[in-house]
């Protein structure tokens, strides 16, 4: 049915177009979730060939999947690893990475806003920030036991200082990426210098803060389990890896590996990933198509 020039086509659309409407809009979610299943299965799989070849040619018991689930089932249920339930070891861990990464968070943001707000601290402090982030997370071990000796407080420095570095260096990026339009602008409605740094700077430098956040807590979990390993704080799931291998129990091991793995992937892909996603589709920085 033919429509006047410059007048839209409200009509129904043809009878059988419906059901090719509603698979192009299925096919998408379809396709989305055999990637996603697809994205777990090979993992699996290329674990699996390789216990099973290792065994054969090793003679060497590798954890498959399959005992590594029964072994996670039967810590759950209360079964002791390393003298305690995965319960406290993974709470300990937690604890651990809170307030190590919450430290990193207050001082690098607080930092990264006054550097990039200010050029002289800026020009003073970012040579020793690059110096920091040279150093890899565990050439701090000697420092940390030095200063707070053996235990707790020895990795959660750890993960402070590992932590700290990527989110200064984005957060400063961030506040100087901000448009100097947007600061003209603010000065001219009237806006103080305190209002120009909450209500501009900071909002401003959102995207590249959590792009800092997502590296430092990155960094900041893989020190984690290597400081617990290497300190040697009595808990920890770290802790329960290096002391499994005495006991032989690399089940055990690979549960603690498993539960490690777990926990970033989720607080990475269903946390930080999406807030950042939304935080630069709301400030306008999403690209078109």
């Amino acid at each position: 049915m033919s429509t006047s020039p410059g007048k839209a086509d409200f009509s129904p659309p043809p009878a059988g177009a419906a059901p090719v409407l509603r698979a192009a809009r299925q096919r998408p979610s379809l396709s989305g979730a055999l990637i996603a299943v697809a994205s777990v299965a090979i993992p699996l799989a290329i674990w699996w060939g390789v216990a099973v070849l290792v065994t054969h040619m090793r003679g060497v018991p590798f954890p498959t999947p399959l005992d590594t689930y029964h072994r996670l089932v039967a810590l759950l249920q209360g079964k002791l690893l390393v003298d305690f339930t995965i319960y406290r070891h993974l709470g300990d861990s937690l604890r651990r990475f809170t307030i190590g990464f919450s430290l990193a968070v207050g001082l690098g943001i607080v930092s990264g806003l006054l550097f990039g707000w200010s050029r002289l601290l800026e020009r003073l402090s970012m040579p020793t920030v690059t110096v920091l982030q040279l150093i890899p997370g565990l050439a701090w071990v000697p420092v940390a036991i030095l200063l707070f000796g053996i235990g707790p407080r020895t990795t959660i420095f750890m993960i402070a200082v590992t932590a700290f570095v990527p989110i200064v260096i984005n957060t400063t990026a961030g506040v100087k990426s901000v448009d100097e339009m947007y600061l003209r602008a603010a000065r001219m409605m009237g806006a103080d210098e305190r209002t120009l740094f909450l209500r501009v700077l900071l909002p401003g430098s959102l995207p590249h803060l959590l792009s800092g956040l997502r590296v430092g807590f990155a960094s900041g979990w893989r020190v984690l389990v290597a400081g617990e390993m290497v300190v040697g704080t009595g808990t920890g799931l770290g802790y329960s890896i290096m002391q499994s291998r005495w006991t032989l129990d690399y089940c055990g091991a690979f549960v603690c590996i498993a539960i490690i793995c777990a926990i970033g992937l989720i607080v990475e892909r269903f946390i930080l990933l999406p807030l950042e996603r939304r935080t630069v589709e709301r400030w306008g920085l999403a690209r078109a198509g």
